[in-house]
Order: C-alpha cells, then sequence, then structure tokens
C-alpha cells in the first residue's frame, strides 16, 4: 500500500519548481534550477572556436565540467560528467556549428539537466527537443532522463515517434518490475516537469513573433 512520504507529498507529488534564466552575466547562457530545496545553477560557455582533441571537426563538441560543491573533482564527479555529457549531446543539433566547442558547467546530477536544458535555450544553442529528468528511490536509485520533443515531429497514434527515454543511471539491485514500475512514474513525472519547463521558457521569451520550443 502506498502512503504519503515523510515531508507529506504524495507518491506521484513534486516538489515546487521554479526556473529563471540568465543569471549569470559573463555567461552566454545560464539558467537556475530550483526543485524544493535543491538549487542549481547552469552555465553555458560557447561556441568556442576549434573542438577537443579526438572530437569530430565537423561537429560542435560539448565539454561538460563538474564542479563539486567542496573538495577537488574524483570518480563520481568523472562518472557525471559523462553522462550528462551524453545525454546533452543527444538532445543538441551538433552540426550547426562545426569545429566549436560548447562548455556547460553545472553540479548535481539529477537536476543538472533540467537547467542545462534551460541554460542552453538561454544561449541561444540550437536543440533538438528538451529532456527532462525525474529521480526515484525503489530498493535502488534510478535516475532516467525522458525527452520530450517539439511540435512539427513524426507522430504516432499521438505520440512523438522519438519520445521515451534516453538516459537511465541505477544504483543498487531492484526488480524488472520494479524497474519498470520506477520508469512508468519517472516518465508520468517528466511529463509535469516538461509542462512546466516549456511554460517557463514561453513566458521568458522576449517580445516578438512567438517561438516553438
Amino acid at each position: 500500500m502506498e502512503v504519503d512520504r515523510i515531508d507529506g507529498r504524495t507518491p506521484n507529488q513534486l516538489r515546487p519548481l521554479a526556473c529563471s534564466r540568465n543569471v549569470l552575466h559573463r555567461a552566454h547562457g545560464s539558467a537556475r534550477w530550483s526543485q524544493g530545496n535543491t538549487i542549481i545553477l547552469a552555465a553555458v560557455y560557447g561556441p568556442k572556436a576549434g573542438t577537443r582533441k579526438g572530437e569530430n571537426p565537423e561537429k560542435v563538441s560539448i565539454e561538460v565540467v563538474w564542479k563539486p560543491k567542496t573538495g577537488q573533482s574524483g570518480k563520481s564527479e568523472k562518472e557525471c560528467e559523462l553522462i550528462l555529457r551524453r545525454t546533452l549531446q543527444s538532445i543538441c543539433l551538433l552540426t550547426v556549428h562545426p569545429n566549436t566547442t560548447t562548455s556547460v558547467i553545472v553540479q548535481l546530477l539529477p537536476c543538472a539537466i533540467n537547467a542545462s536544458c534551460a541554460a542552453l535555450v538561454d544561449a541561444g544553442f540550437p536543440l533538438k527537443h528538451l529532456a527532462e529528468v525525474s529521480s526515484l528511490h525503489s530498493s535502488g536509485l534510478p535516475n532516467s532522463s525522458l525527452s520530450v520533443l517539439p511540435e512539427g515531429l513524426p507522430h504516432v497514434e499521438g505520440k512523438p515517434v522519438e519520445d521515451g527515454i534516453i538516459t537511465s543511471v541505477t544504483h543498487g539491485a531492484m526488480s524488472v518490475n520494479d524497474y519498470l514500475c520506477c520508469m512508468e512514474r519517472a516518465q508520468a513525472a517528466s511529463a509535469k516537469i516538461s509542462e512546466f519547463l516549456r511554460r517557463s521558457l514561453q513566458s521568458q521569451l522576449p517580445n516578438g513573433p512567438a517561438k516553438a520550443l
């Protein structure tokens, strides 16, 4: 039987969401994302000329810098950088700015993806679609990032053909049924975050013709 959580929320209730952009003046794009007491800043710098060593010069190189709250970066931070970099690469249009590098600087993995999307939009970086992340607890801790596509893409039975999970990270052991249940709840939570993110981005657009997000 499902019970309310310690903070009084129901099992499907999200923490309060807030998002603001252009909060760092020296960055090309920035965003502040808060989800309850979790607050994160994301900064985007670039595109800058030249790609990283070993990268395809015909595409933009996405660099992620993961800054821990205290101390030096270690193995866990490098793992987070890789997860976030692969996730952002899957939603960015990498051929628009060839032979350049765009840097994203963040903290905290779950909210980092949400904040990074808002910061990339603030920087005017071309995206194929947005991505949202939600965290759930079962016998382990899966973090699933689900893509949300813009209007005008192919649909089947009213749903975008590419809509789904683009990143999933789990810690600990769980049954297949538990994992699928977590994914179902993550998708429902991400749909709510997507609706909030789109409203937030639309409300912060400059005056002029409406833009599709």
